[in-house]
């Protein structure tokens, strides 16, 4: 897998980590946990994403790459959907307000990986 996008994934985590560590601290553990699983409710798909644009492919052309983008992101919004239900449905209590914001803590770090992206291409085009 693309270094770029296990660092980010791994950020990704990371961050919803630190979010739940925080507000378990300051709010408690049915805050602290959520916010770990709306951070993974977001890692994950975004790892599945990842691995059907990354896997190698037989065919090699631009048409099989799309159409692993397409399956990438339909699994990933599946996916998405999914465990949202399942968190909503199966786990309590929980904070909904931590849930979203370790999702949406975690979907922003995705952002980074731009910029991650950018300062590889800067490092490798001082000609060395």
């Amino acid at each position: 897998m693309d270094l770029t996008i296990s660092r980010v994934l791994m950020w990704q985590f990371l961050a919803g980590v630190v979010l739940a560590a925080v507000l378990w601290g300051v709010f408690g553990k049915v805050v602290g946990y959520s916010a770990v699983l709306g951070s993974l409710i977001c890692v994950v798909p975004n790892a599945f994403l990842a691995l059907r644009l990354v896997v190698p492919r037989r065919d090699k052309g631009a048409q099989a790459l799309i159409n692993a983008a397409w399956i990438g992101e339909i699994g990933k919004l599946a996916l998405t959907v999914l465990f949202f239900s399942l968190v909503f449905t199966l786990v309590r209590p929980l904070s909904a307000a931590a849930l979203f914001a370790g999702f949406i803590l975690s979907q922003l770090v995705t952002f980074s990986g731009l910029l991650m992206r950018h300062e590889q291409d800067t490092e490798n085009s001082n000609g060395s």
